[in-house]
């Protein structure tokens, strides 16, 4: 079987002579280790990420003329969000020793560890793993960390099928090279669990074309998938996890004992774009269909094989899987995965509308036990100041031994708790200035996220993680300004298009366009179950009231009762929102003026002007386009009076 089949006339892409040439993930990466230099060449760069992590430099410390300060940015993989107390501890360690002192959730349910020098990152893996983690898969062209709800119910036999088979799916398409352990190991390979019989015997079997005999890696290959690929299970009702951002996502189903009997299957999520590229988009997965839980690995392998076979290996912007079911159709996507698979998929089996949960706060776990939620703004595990989470945690989990869950809305879920411990850990928490109420947390910074971008992240075009916190204060003076009090929304913001923290998906999403200045996305839904659409494309972030001011505005006069903002927009339409916005000025009188639009044509202001337009615009706390605007309207209307 060819591994890609491409038209002869098609160049593959660098990268994919890189992964052929890699001897199944060691080489460059091998060599440059062992050399005395602050970084890795381009070449290993590529095969690092396999290895579950990032070559990245410090922008914020950028000087012409000299060496980048590199560092690594190394990402765990732990399906279902799981941590153990062990590996937490050594997280925590390692990243006071060789990090920059804070660990980052991810959106995925991963921990990041930024700032670690390029001498130090085989002694921080070889770390991880002695404690029962991993970094193996965490980045690169395959799957990734496989999601499931984060909460811990003892007592809903479905959400520990979903973190069974969430660390099954991990299992079978976890990298077999031993690439792995030889480089930051020597050799020794240490298991933190064993293999479930059913995973490895799946992993081998063959008979449509869905393995490579007799490779180091037989799902893979040696070219591995053409870009990533995510996958994650959930329970009905629960989109905890962004269902329909997935490559692949299993929905568990069980009958009237609670007993498992299969999956719904959803396929083609995925957000990444790049701005002013139309052939990039965001894309909400589709149905596929219905397979018994005993046709489960053979249904992923001829997933994977159809992307792995026909994903587009020339142009990685066109790489992902969501643009070949785009291209082909589900009909025909599906067709092609029956081929791989040997028999039919049932028909989707009818769904409970979803629903978004962030388990906060107290809850039982169903055996007697607790489990804990603590929101974590923008996922950054810190001390600063009299917020002291980073101590926190290690006091806690130091103390009681506690597992943990990460959230896809990277907060963190502690369980196996006493009811006798509840009250040491509050205070604990309370100490270290920790919220422990979660009706207590402004609901903006709740349901907001927003990726970490500068100075860490090499794609970030302009900030995310270190304004959104301003922003978001800044949108709840403006709500309370309007009599919107009790409004909130969900919030995410990225430095850049890649869409780390899923903004296509929220009410309001934030997308880096330009230093300072960003795409505006409206009209996703408070349970993830809408694409939103990109509204404006280069909002300065100083005119954010001005901005959202109309805009809320109408949302308030035009809004049905109970319905969310998110849902709102995509109800009355870009058109609607902004032909009021076109008119609107402060005390909503259209007739007195205009607010100015970015999309509207420029014109310039004479230099002798500027400073005392400027100072009016201050004096008077409004944007200098609407105070332009409104002498314009004047000036107009004086002429038609003739």
């Amino acid at each position: 079987m060819v591994q890609t089949p491409i038209s002869p006339d098609k160049k593959l892409s660098k990268l994919e002579k890189i992964k052929e040439n890699s001897n199944f993930l060691r080489e460059p990466l091998a060599t440059e280790l062992q050399q005395d230099t602050t970084h890795f060449t381009e070449d290993a760069i590529q095969i690092l990420k396999f290895h579950g992590s990032y070559q990245q430099d410090n922008r914020d410390n950028r000087v012409k003329g000299q060496e980048k300060d590199y560092q690594m940015m190394l990402r765990t993989r732990n399906p279902g969000g799981f941590i153990p107390p062990e590996l937490y501890m050594t997280l925590d360690r390692l990243s006071e020793e060789y990090g920059n002192h804070t660990l980052r959730v991810t959106t995925r349910q991963g921990f990041q560890i930024h700032g670690i020098l390029k001498k130090n990152l085989k002694a921080t893996i070889a770390a991880m793993v002695r404690s029962m983690g991993s970094t193996l898969g965490a980045c690169g062209d395959l799957n990734r960390n496989v999601m499931a709800p984060p909460a811990p119910y003892k007592n809903k036999p479905e959400y520990q099928y979903a973190w069974e088979y969430a660390n099954k799916v991990a299992d079978l398409l976890t990298p077999q090279t031993g690439a792995y352990y030889e480089i930051w190991l020597d050799g020794e390979k240490v298991i933190s669990a064993e293999e479930a019989p059913e995973v490895k015997a799946a992993r081998q079997r063959n008979g449509t074309g869905t393995i490579f005999h007799d490779s180091e890696e037989p799902i893979y290959g040696d070219r591995y998938m053409p870009r990533k690929f995510k996958c994650s299970v959930t329970v009905p009702e629960d989109n905890s996890i962004d269902v329909y951002t997935h490559d692949v996502s299993l929905v568990v189903i069980v009958n009237e004992q609670n007993e498992l009997e299969g999956f719904n299957v959803l396929a083609g999520g995925g957000l990444g774009r790049t701005h002013n590229k139309e052939e990039t988009f965001a894309r909400m997965s589709d149905p596929i269909g219905y397979i018994d839980k005993e046709d489960v690995y053979e249904l992923l392998k001829a997933i994977v094989a159809t992307q792995r076979d026909y994903g587009d290996r020339v142009n990685r912007r066109h790489a992902r899987m969501k643009y070949l079911i785009n291209d082909w159709g589900v009909a025909k996507f599906k067709a092609k995965v029956e081929e791989y698979l040997g028999k039919e998929i049932a028909p989707f089996r009818e769904l409970p509308e979803w629903k978004y949960k962030d388990f906060l706060g107290w809850h039982e776990q169903g055996d007697g036990k607790l489990f804990f939620g603590i929101s974590v703004e923008n996922g950054r595990v810190k001390d600063e100041g009299a917020f002291q989470l980073k101590t926190a945690l290690r006091e806690i989990i130091g103390q009681f031994n506690l597992p943990m869950r990460l959230s896809a809305n990277h907060n963190i879920i502690l369980y196996e708790i006493e009811p006798s411990q509840k009250e040491d850990i509050e205070t604990i928490l309370h100490q270290r200035g920790i919220e422990t109420n979660p009706d207590a947390i402004e609901p903006l910074v709740r349901y907001s996220m927003a990726c970490p971008a500068l100075p860490t992240c090499g794609l970030a075009i302009t900030e995310s993680e270190r304004v959104l916190p301003s922003m978001v204060d800044r949108l709840r003076a403006l709500l309370n300004k309007l009599d919107l009090a009790e409004e909130h929304f969900v919030i995410r913001m990225t430095g850049c298009p890649n869409g780390c923290a899923r903004p296509y998906m929220a009410e309001v999403g934030f997308v880096g366009s330009a230093p300072g200045k960003y795409q505006v996305w409206l009209g996703g839904t408070p349970d993830q179950t809408q694409l939103a659409q990109p509204y404006e494309q280069r909002m300065a972030a100083d005119d954010l009231e001005g901005f959202f001011e109309p805009i809320f505005v109408f949302f308030k006069q035009n809004r049905q009762p109970g319905e969310s903002f998110g849902t709102f927009c995509g109800r009355v339409g870009f058109d609607a929102i902004r032909k009021f916005t076109f008119g609107y000025v402060p005390g909503n009188n259209p007739k007195k003026g205009r607010k100015m639009r970015k999309n509207q044509k420029r014109v310039s202001v004479p230099d002798e002007l500027f400073p005392r337009l400027k100072e009016a615009s201050q004096q008077e706390n409004r944007p200098m386009n609407q105070i332009i605007a409104e002498a314009l309207n004047d000036y107009f209307a004086k002429k038609e009076k003739g």
